[in-house]
């Protein structure tokens, strides 16, 4: 089962929000979605599920466009939560369970089985306006994957979580993931991607500025990262012509080149300076990448 958008476009009036992008997401594939905020990410995630038709292209899921009568096989949860702050949990779960075409008994257990997972069964009979902002992020993770999706949709699901919450539902997200659901999320927090992504595509102005796989894209990008100590002073590294950046740390300096031939040069000339304690050079982060390749959108 496949997921493939093809040169997908979606225009709003004389706006164009998502501008031809195409990707392919094998079953039980994690895949995320990159972007500055008005991006395209979010409405890329309402074409997949059907909620916004293409301006131009397709999107299917196993050969299929999916609707509403395919609602069983999808889960979602959307940046802006959407629980009913009046419910208890249970009844908000059962409700949405039902939605699903699930059986209330079928979703008591299930339930109740998220719900010891996350640490939270004394939560069942509370309203959900009485749980802090974690703990709804939690109960509305669990009302997108109660039914057992195969294909999840998850925006921004980090946003907001404290690092012991982030961790239990990235270990959710992986759980659900060996159990064969494919897998689309959006996020901010690069590290998160970083951890959970092997392919990503990266979005500027509803296009596809880079996509691929994530391992291969760090590797082939020209600009690497050096950490250097030495016993001697290092900041004439700031006049040579290969160092494009230069930060000085607690134990010597971080610089920036832009490929491997600058980082060799640059080794030579410290040596013939004198003995160099460290000199690694590092992969690119993906939060460089993105800063790289987004730029000023970062912040629109």
């Amino acid at each position: 089962m496949t997921l493939i958008i093809d040169n997908v476009e979606k225009q709003f009036g004389n706006h164009t929000a998502v501008n031809g992008i195409s990707v392919s997401v094998e079953k039980g594939q994690m895949f995320g979605m990159l972007g500055a905020n008005g991006a395209g990410k979010t409405t890329t995630f309402r074409m997949i599920i059907g909620l916004l038709e293409p301006s131009n292209g397709t999107v299917t899921w196993n050969g299929q466009k999916l609707s509403y009568k395919y609602t069983n096989l999808i889960g979602y949860l959307p940046e802006e939560r959407g629980l009913y702050p009046k419910l208890t949990v249970r009844d908000q779960l059962i409700y949405l369970g039902k939605l699903k075409g699930m059986k209330k008994n079928v979703i008591i257990d299930e339930m109740r089985l998220w719900l010891e997972r996350f640490k939270v069964t004394e939560y069942e009979t509370k309203k959900v306006e009485e749980l802090s902002k974690g703990n709804q992020q939690k109960i509305q993770f669990i009302a997108a994957v109660l039914h057992k999706p195969e294909l999840l949709i998850l925006d921004e699901p980090f946003s907001g979580l404290d690092p012991v919450n982030s961790d239990m539902l990235k270990a959710a997200v992986r759980h659900i993931q060996d159990q064969g659901t494919t897998i689309v999320f959006s996020s901010h927090q690069m590290n998160n991607v970083e951890e959970m992504c092997e392919d990503i595509i990266m979005l500027k102005r509803g296009k596809a500025v880079l996509q691929g796989n994530l391992t291969e894209i760090k590797r082939g990008y020209g600009i690497k990262t050096v950490s250097i100590s030495a016993d001697y002073d290092l900041s004439f590294l700031k006049e040579q012509n290969q160092v494009t950046q230069y930060t000085e740390t607690k134990n010597g300096v971080k610089i920036q080149v832009e490929n491997e031939d600058a980082a060799k040069e640059i080794f030579s000339i410290l040596a013939d300076k004198g003995f160099v304690r460290k000199f690694e050079v590092e992969e690119p982060s993906l939060h460089d990448i993105f800063i790289d390749k987004v730029g000023g959108d970062a912040n629109e």
